[in-house]
């Protein structure tokens, strides 16, 4: 039977930016240069379908944007409010972000994930993603 106070997943939408934002906040997401609304919304209109969130009494209470350029797939932003943790939901947004990803044709999914943090490297290799150390990425952020 389900759970009727269990998080909805869904896809994010416009009038959800602050919330997700907000989220990344009380998750303590490192903060980013792509961390506006300007950027999130810019997002969404390109890609309708990129923010997965799960939703807990019309509060947002996880994210996941799902990237896809046609060649390659990354996730990015993968937050879970504290409060929910530990109850499986991070590892569901992953599992809706690879079906999505596996529906548009990926064959490789990347995860970004924050090196610093061993609760988010223990994650991903707990749901079968591999740590790929013979490579490196390089960032630069425009004015």
């Amino acid at each position: 039977m389900n759970d009727p106070s269990a998080p909805l997943l869904r896809n994010g939408h416009l009038d959800d930016v602050e919330a997700a934002l907000d989220l990344w906040r009380r998750a303590e997401a490192s903060p980013s240069s792509t961390e506006s609304v300007e950027d999130l919304r810019g997002l969404l209109e390109r890609d309708p379908e990129a923010l997965i969130v799960a939703e807990a009494g019309g509060v947002i209470v996880g994210t996941l944007i799902v990237g896809w350029d046609g060649w390659r797939a990354t996730f990015y932003r993968l937050a879970v409010d504290p409060a929910h943790r530990r109850n499986g939901l991070a590892t569901a947004l992953v599992r809706a972000g690879e079906e999505r990803l596996g529906a548009l044709g990926a064959h490789r999914l990347n995860a970004i994930a924050e090196s610093h943090k061993e609760g988010a490297m223990a994650f991903w290799a707990s749901v079968g993603y591999e740590l790929q150390t013979s490579r490196s990425r390089f960032v630069k952020n425009l004015p």
